[in-house]
């Protein structure tokens, strides 16, 4: 594919803030998100701001006439992530690989691939996603493991769905959760029994999971809770506390999946979690390969979250992919709380054979992921 022309130009994402989105060949289409609660080891989104990214992506006459033949070809746009930022370079890699495979960029980036992901569902949430009375753990997730992704997609809307009524609260987090005032514990209580009864009732393996983002509850020192339970609103916990909380979450509630539980530098704190469950670390590695490699010589995680646009390349992205994958570590392709109706992510979490894709369940954004990888698995059928 020859690049004969490349323009971007400014959108708004799922949380009405500015995002870059970048046309290549007058055809093919691609944006980056950004997040909300975000790792301070993250490429900066824009180096000089989006304005200044949009006017040197359009005055950049080098990139007319180049070939984009292969996967490696894209590494060129790697050279402006220090001028421009992450999010202009990731949406350019995107709408290039789009171009080079015609729309088809699992079959560009595997053939061969077979394995469809299996959707980690965003069903109720609070923290940096939210403002106002909220739950102060930042997401509660839907963990399904089904015959078909089809079947996890849709067994995820059922229980959001159900949620929504008997949580009845019409307020949703930036990513499209139900946002109540009730507490954590209440939380926990009324999730565990909605998904053991959903469970039992299609004979279907079906866990919750947590995204603490504890980062953002870390504090001088103590994790501090403003919602914790029916009888205790405030809490302020020291490591060791917070440890033991985990543990007994993971215990009580059958947790298959805990996303950054500690702050996001404590990785012996992390190290000695059981892993009773995926321990995953999001903000303690931002899809950083150095990160990773100090996490797994602490044996901090079993789990990992990959975000192209925190290391501002998709050559680095699949380079750590990789690496996970070779180091015995469990991977997770995430949307962010900033979304557009992109959908490359659902491409690379199936050709490059990545167990989970957490997209969210509600939100127009949020469903373009989980309707493309919905039309792959026909394609690969059928």
């Amino acid at each position: 594919m020859k690049i004969k022309s490349l323009n971007a130009r400014k959108i708004l994402n799922s949380r009405q803030k500015p995002a870059i989105e970048v046309v290549v060949n007058k055809k093919f289409f691609a944006s980056a998100p950004s997040g909300a609660s975000t790792g301070q080891h993250e490429v900066k989104d824009f180096t000089k701001g989006i304005d200044y990214a949009v006017g040197c992506l359009n005055k950049n006459k080098s990139f007319k006439g180049l070939n984009i033949e292969e996967f490696e070809d894209l590494r060129i746009f790697e050279k402006l992530i220090p001028e421009i930022g992450g999010n202009p370079v990731i949406a350019t890699q995107f709408a290039c690989l789009k171009a080079a495979s015609n729309g088809k960029v699992w079959e560009f980036l595997n053939p061969h691939a077979a394995k469809m992901p299996m959707p980690l569902g965003n069903c109720v949430g609070g923290g940096a996603h939210v403002g106002g009375v909220k739950p102060d753990i930042q997401e509660f997730l839907l963990m399904p493991k089904t015959r078909t992704f089809k079947e996890a997609a849709f067994l995820n809307l059922y229980v959001y769905k159900n949620l929504g009524k008997i949580l009845k609260t019409s307020k949703r987090t930036d990513e499209g959760a139900w946002c109540p005032t009730l507490s954590n514990q209440e939380i926990f209580e009324t999730a565990t029994k909605i998904v053991e009864e959903t469970s039992a009732k299609f004979k279907v393996s079906l866990k919750l999971g947590v995204d603490v983002a504890a980062s953002q509850l870390y504090k001088k020192g103590r994790y501090a809770y403003q919602n914790f339970s029916k009888e205790k609103k405030n809490a302020s916990l020291t490591k060791a506390e917070q440890i033991r909380f985990i543990q007994k979450l993971i215990r009580n509630y059958k947790l298959g999946y805990v996303e950054d539980p500690l702050q996001e530098n404590d990785y012996m704190g992390f190290s000695k979690i059981k892993k009773g469950a995926l321990i995953c670390g999001d903000d303690l590695i931002c899809t950083n390969i150095q990160l990773f490699e100090k996490a797994v010589k602490s044996k901090s995680v079993n789990c990992i979250i990959i975000k192209p646009n925190q290391v501002g390349s998709i050559n680095k992205t699949k380079e750590l992919v990789d690496l996970a994958k070779k180091s015995g570590i469990t991977t997770v392709i995430s949307h962010r709380s900033g979304e557009t109706m992109d959908a490359t992510i659902s491409h690379l979490a199936f050709a490059w054979e990545i167990p989970f894709i957490k997209c969210g369940i509600f939100g127009k954004e949020r469903q373009a992921k989980i309707n493309e990888l919905i039309r792959i698995e026909q394609e690969i059928v059928f």
